[in-house]
């Protein structure tokens, strides 16, 4: 007699519910940039949502407890002049937002309570150090103020931004960067690449610790850092399968697990959960979310279920897990962006009978204190999260008022480079007419000097 032993987990039976429409978010007109970016950021304060916008980028903020429709005319970040490609809260200031833009700049934006009332156009703090747009940002995890950015120049800077200024400049990449990530306690930074290669570097010395090779297909590739030290990435085969793997962070030679998914073209965005070391799997243009728990045993990774739709996604955000639910065991909400303009937060839950506080499905997670500051990071120290008990709920800390540094004079970092890709193309067509023109000014040199010496002949004779 044959049986199949099904493995145990207290997430075997986590599902997505969808919240009802009148707690959703309407009639945002969300991005088509064709950047692969989630194109939103969730904390527990505020939604934000990359938006269309003529003349340059903008992004609107609204309040979580604020459901239902957005006045088409309702206020918004406007302060870049390209298209905005990321933005991203501070984990220790639920006010400050940064961007990321075309137009080489990141800007950090200090939101009101209870959110903006007009046009946003002045930033607290501009970061200019890139060459062309900037693509990639990443706060650190447990140092107050410290900022990732990667731009399509290839270079990755680290700022302080309390101070705006850059802390570190790493330029061992060759090509374009896709996707950054931190480790648990911010030591290290993995990246991915459009050369295909998987990084692990340092970001203090700006060095590459670890390097190998990651997918193989020209699509773009996103990762992960887990707090194990492991690193989860998603990509395209050669055959442009799509296609998750589990990487051993000091061994890159080769995955540790490499699976096939499916067939879609949509990039995958991972999104890790530190507290329940789950995984999910979320592909843009997909109707389906994807879920996995994660192990340090063999096969390291074990699919869960799937939350399934009809309606396509252009990006997603993730709660931060001290905002959820847990009187209803909820684990995850993560908020679908909808290509019609609807933000529809899905609830993941764990099905449970008992009203009590569940110990094992809510440990300690990550607060919204730092456990350092930017320059006790820079000289050295490495320090875990610092973590909060949920079994009274969430309270949020005293936060002083963000100084923002004094704005120096814009100082173009080189004004004769290209700073975006329309400048690129028109900087590569004149180019190439002043070499159309120096090649014929040569050919009609080189026919007057053949002239100049048959006449000299002739003379001579």
């Amino acid at each position: 007699m044959s049986f199949r032993v099904v493995r145990a987990s207290k997430f075997r039976h986590v599902y997505g519910q969808v919240f009802k429409h009148d707690k959703c978010y309407d009639g945002i007109r969300v991005t088509k940039n064709a950047h692969d970016s989630p194109f939103c950021s969730v904390n527990t304060k505020f939604l934000a949502v990359v938006v269309e916008a003529g003349g340059g980028g903008a992004f609107l903020v609204v309040p979580l407890d604020k459901p239902g429709r957005v006045d088409v005319n309702a206020p918004k970040v406007t302060g870049h002049k390209g298209p905005v490609l990321d933005i991203q809260w501070n984990p220790f200031n639920e006010n400050m937002i940064a961007s990321a833009s075309d137009d080489c700049y990141v800007k950090c934006w200090v939101i009101p309570d209870g959110g903006i009332t007009d046009n946003m156009s002045d930033s607290a703090v501009d970061l200019l150090g890139h060459q062309r747009r900037v693509g990639v940002l990443a706060w650190h995890p447990t140092a107050e103020n410290v900022l990732a950015s990667a731009g399509y120049d290839y270079l990755l800077l680290i700022w302080n931004v309390a101070k705006g200024e850059i802390m570190q400049r790493i330029e061992c990449h060759t090509d374009t960067i896709y996707c950054m990530s931190w480790s648990f306690n911010g030591q290290l930074l993995a990246t991915t690449s459009k050369d295909k290669k998987i990084r692990v570097l340092d970001p203090r010395e700006g060095v590459v610790r670890h390097e190998g090779a990651g997918h193989a297909g020209s699509k773009a590739s996103r990762i992960v850092f887990t707090k194990d030290n492991r690193l989860v990435t998603t990509g395209f085969s050669r055959m442009s399968e799509r296609q998750y793997a589990i990487w051993d962070s000091t061994k890159l030679d080769k995955p540790v697990k490499l699976e096939m998914i499916d067939t879609s073209s949509g990039v995958l965005f991972p999104y890790y959960d530190v507290s329940t070391n789950m995984l999910y799997l979320a592909g843009k243009g997909d109707g389906n979310i994807r879920y996995f728990e994660l192990t340090q045993e063999r096969p390291y990774c074990h699919y869960l279920s799937e939350f399934k739709s009809s309606a396509p996604q252009r990006g997603i955000g993730v709660l931060p897990k001290r905002a959820v639910n847990i009187g209803s065991c909820e684990v995850t909400r993560l908020f679908k962006l909808q290509v019609k303009g609807l933000v529809e937060p899905i609830s993941f839950v764990v099905p449970r009978k008992s009203e009590l506080f569940q110990v094992d499905l809510f440990p300690p997670c990550p607060g919204d204190k730092p456990s350092m500051g930017a320059e006790e990071w820079w000289e050295g120290a490495n320090k875990p999260p610092i973590n909060i008990s949920l079994r009274d709920g969430f309270k949020p800390s005293e936060q002083k008022e963000f100084a923002a540094p004094v704005k120096k004079a814009v100082e173009e970092v080189d004004s004769g480079a290209p700073k975006n890709e329309r400048e690129l193309r028109k900087a590569y067509y004149e180019l190439k007419d002043e070499n159309k023109r120096l090649q014929e000014r040569l050919s009609s040199q080189e026919i007057k000097i053949r002239q100049l010496e048959s006449e000299l002949r002739s003379l001579q004779s």
